[in-house]
């Protein structure tokens, strides 16, 4: 049943316990020497700016429902922004600009905002194309240059000094607070409509399962992770880097701000701390401060893990949260525990641990199938280990995908007042209850012997020490596709001539060779860099990868 609730209130909250503590953390600047000069801004001042600008918004005349795009840069601004449109009730649309300039029309027009809060850059561009987006009448021009047509962010604070009387909306838990696309990793990107309510619920499951404290600071490589922060009054530290590119952070400005900002948490994708670990093994480099790191995004390299956990005092860890978009957080397991016990399950192919669930989610095991699911009665629980389709029933599961009824239909299994979300991933729960990622139900290979699953195919051939990462691949009609592995050296690693790619093509398959789930393949191609995603840098793009294997053949 509905309540009234408002994410933003959680910011109120914090500003009335810890007015005084920095909310946010952002470098201004940096001199000739190299050395960063850091802005920051109290909780209590956030929120009173959070106020301004949702006010400004609602004279500007935004209201309850409407779609206001935010294409803003990662900084203070974007945060307070972020919070404004949650506060005056309209609904916040955040799309990766790193997805192409194709994928990011797309999302546009099926989203048909109601304005634009984004850099001049965005609407200059906006403006070369005047058939588009119509109902997007409520624009604010973020940054310079100043577009003088267009309201400004100091325009919007002036408005909202003088509307300081306004009543701000009341929303409930039900109600849209933001459209998130997804990747588009397996598919085009979706809009996934969060509530507040689904907000609310992921900010008490992540602290109540890390037992993260007020008063810590994080330094999360994903600006949307700072909403998290405000809620559980954590300082945000805003790292010097292009969240589009994490595979191309600078490894010395990040340590720069765990370090100059005493940060006890921080967050990235597995590209960043594969960088950042790499950086700290070379250089001999720890953080003593951090009481945990997390990566999540896709499955965590075991090299990674080594890497990160060897930077860290003891008792600290890397975490590597499992779940998706539409459903996080689903499960977590410790780096620590990943070496000690299920890194050699997984190098023999049993898939990567992602952890015990968390608590008040449920997850299941149920017969893959590509077919829509109607009803939990028509979902076939397979028998206790056995790899089958992992669906997700939680308070932050999202509801619905904006405008897509029937990518909805798909994605959710009804179970009488509830729902089931299915992750589109195949696993199984152990006998402790930790639940195991086998690949995407997507990139399964159906061969005539039966399905080989990426994951646990794929540990056997990372386990030799001139592979960075491997993809398995079926080519063929699905039911008799033939599968092959294709390689990505590590970097200087790969084999330049004929003698070097038959030497380690048979070495490779011998390790094929030796274990069951590999023993069919029995053809190896190499890749000097995969296409990946643009969010994360380190989701394979297979399907880009297929068609180039299918040249080679």
């Amino acid at each position: 049943m509905s309540e009234p609730l408002n994410i933003a209130d959680r910011l109120r909250n914090s500003a009335g316990i810890v007015p005084d503590q920095p909310a946010v953390i952002f470098p201004s600047s940096r001199d000739a020497r190299g050395r960063t000069a850091w802005t920051q801004v109290s909780f209590a001042r956030l929120d009173a700016e959070v106020d301004q600008l949702a006010r400004g918004l609602i004279s500007l005349g935004v209201r309850p429902g409407h779609r206001m795009v935010l294409m803003v840069r990662p900084s203070i601004e974007f945060i307070a922004l972020v919070f404004a449109i949650f506060r005056s009730g309209a609904t916040c649309v955040l799309i990766d600009p790193g997805m192409g300039r194709g994928s990011l029309l797309r999302c546009l027009d099926q989203t048909d905002p109601h304005g634009f809060i984004a850099i001049p850059l965005v609407h200059l561009i906006r403006s070369l194309m005047p058939w588009r987006y119509r109902s997007a009448r409520l624009n604010v021009s973020v940054g310079s240059p100043k577009l003088p047509w267009l309201e400004s962010l100091d325009g919007l604070l002036q408005r909202g000094s003088l509307a300081a009387s306004v009543t701000l909306p009341q929303t409930l838990s039900t109600d849209a607070a933001a459209i998130i696309f997804t990747s588009g990793s397996t598919g085009p990107p979706k809009g996934v409509v969060f509530e507040h309510g689904m907000f609310d619920a992921q900010v008490d499951l992540i602290r109540n399962f890390y037992g993260i404290a007020p008063g810590e600071t994080d330094l999360p490589g994903f600006p949307l992770f700072a909403l998290f922060n405000l809620a559980m009054q954590v300082t945000t530290v805003i790292p010097e880097m292009d969240p589009t590119r994490p595979a191309a952070v600078d490894p010395a400005r990040i340590l720069d701000g765990l370090r100059t900002q005493r940060a006890t948490q921080a967050y990235g994708s597995p590209a960043m701390w594969n960088r950042v670990g790499r950086h700290c093994e070379q250089f001999g480099i720890r953080i003593e401060r951090l009481n945990r790191v997390l990566s999540a995004g896709a499955p965590v390299p075991l090299h990674v893990i080594r890497r990160i956990t060897a930077m860290l005092r003891p008792d600290a860890d890397i975490h590597t949260p499992y779940g998706a978009t539409e459903c996080l957080p689903v499960a977590s397991i410790g780096g620590r525990e990943i070496l000690a016990d299920t890194a050699v399950q997984s190098a023999s192919g049993r898939g990567t641990c992602v952890g015990r669930v968390f608590a008040g989610v449920d997850v299941r095991i149920i017969r893959a199938t590509d077919a829509v699911i109607q009803n939990i009665d028509q979902a076939e629980q397979v028998p206790p280990g056995a790899i089958g389709e992992i669906i997700v029933r939680s308070p932050a599961a999202t509801r619905e995908y904006f405008r897509r009824p029937d990518a909805t239909a798909a994605a959710k299994i009804a179970d009488g007042a509830t729902f089931w979300h299915r992750m589109g991933d195949v696993g199984f729960l152990d006998e402790q209850q930790r639940l195991w990622f086998c690949g995407r139900r997507a990139h399964v290979v159906h061969t005539a012997q039966g399905p080989m699953y990426s994951v646990c195919c794929e540990a056997i051939f990372d386990q030799h020490p001139q592979v960075y990462r491997s993809a398995l691949i079926g080519l063929g009609p699905v039911g008799n596709e033939c599968p092959l592995i294709v390689v990505e050296p590590e970097p200087g690693q790969f084999p330049e001539t004929p003698a070097a790619t038959d030497r380690l093509t048979a070495e490779l398959l011998a390790l094929a060779a030796a274990n069951p789930l590999t023993a069919s393949i029995r053809s190896v191609l190499f890749h000097r860099s995969f296409p990946v995603d643009t969010r994360h840098n380190v989701k394979i793009n297979r399907e880009q990868l297929r068609i180039w294997a299918e040249r080679q053949h």
